[in-house]
């Protein structure tokens, strides 16, 4: 998240003072990604010294105010009209988690998953909800706040983010089951009797004894009709 470009932003608008920053970007924001005062005042010393910022004198109350310079200015415009750079993105908690998880002595990856995804789940949904109540407010005010309308444009944000994470979440799922299933496990090595059996078929192996009585053409079946045969015909005779 670039700090400095906001703070920049905000006072493109007129002078500022430390707090009065920070009371804005956390109103512009939502408060989602809270700044405190020690931030501020670093980041400011920084633009200062880059000669993006420049002290401006103070308000009534003594407070030292800080008003952009025209480089702050060109500065910001590059900011906007640059799009955000993926090719380094950032880090990533929870897939770094995930990759860490994959292989780890004790940890079952998958109960990671089914955890953090009811947590995604619970978040989308009270982003959901804020969401309608900024809608209303939005409906229910005449004037459109610039506050108001950057706070839901963020929102919209973060329920894309979570729906995008679930999503993820059960693709990791759905593909660390498909990878055990389709597991290679050794084959299992033949017995020692399947192995002469398919080695040596009686009656089948070159030069294996034919059975008695089992010649060419099924002989012993022809002996047992003739013997049949004959036993009939010496009934006939008494």
């Amino acid at each position: 998240m670039s700090i400095r470009h906001g703070l920049l932003a905000l006072l493109e608008h007129g002078p500022r003072y430390g707090s009065q920053l920070r009371t804005e970007f956390e109103s512009r924001t939502g408060a989602t990604w809270p700044l405190n005062v020690g931030q501020v005042y670093t980041t400011l010393g920084r633009l200062e010294r880059d000669g993006l910022v420049g002290q401006s004198g103070e308000d009534g109350a003594g407070h030292a105010l800080y008003a952009i310079t025209d480089a702050g200015r060109a500065e910001l415009r590059t900011w906007f009209e640059k799009p955000v750079d993926r090719t380094s993105p950032a880090r990533d908690e929870l897939a770094i988690k995930l990759a860490m998880a994959v292989g780890a002595p004790g940890v079952d990856i998958r109960a990671v998953i089914q955890s953090q995804r009811r947590h995604t789940v619970k978040a989308m949904q009270d982003y959901t909800r804020l969401k309608a109540q900024a809608l209303a407010a939005l409906e229910d005010t005449a004037s459109r706040e610039r506050d108001d309308v950057a706070w839901l444009l963020v929102l919209e944000q973060l329920i894309f983010q979570t729906e995008a994470e679930a999503r993820w979440l059960d693709h990791c799922e759905s593909r660390l089951i498909r990878l055990s299933a389709t597991a290679v496990a050794p084959a299992p090595a033949p017995s020692d009797t399947a192995s002469a059996s398919a080695a040596v078929e009686p009656g089948h192996g070159p030069g294996a004894p034919h059975a008695p009585g089992a010649g060419a053409g099924g002989g012993g079946e022809a002996g047992g009709s003739g013997g049949r045969r004959g036993a009939r015909a010496g009934g006939r005779g008494r």
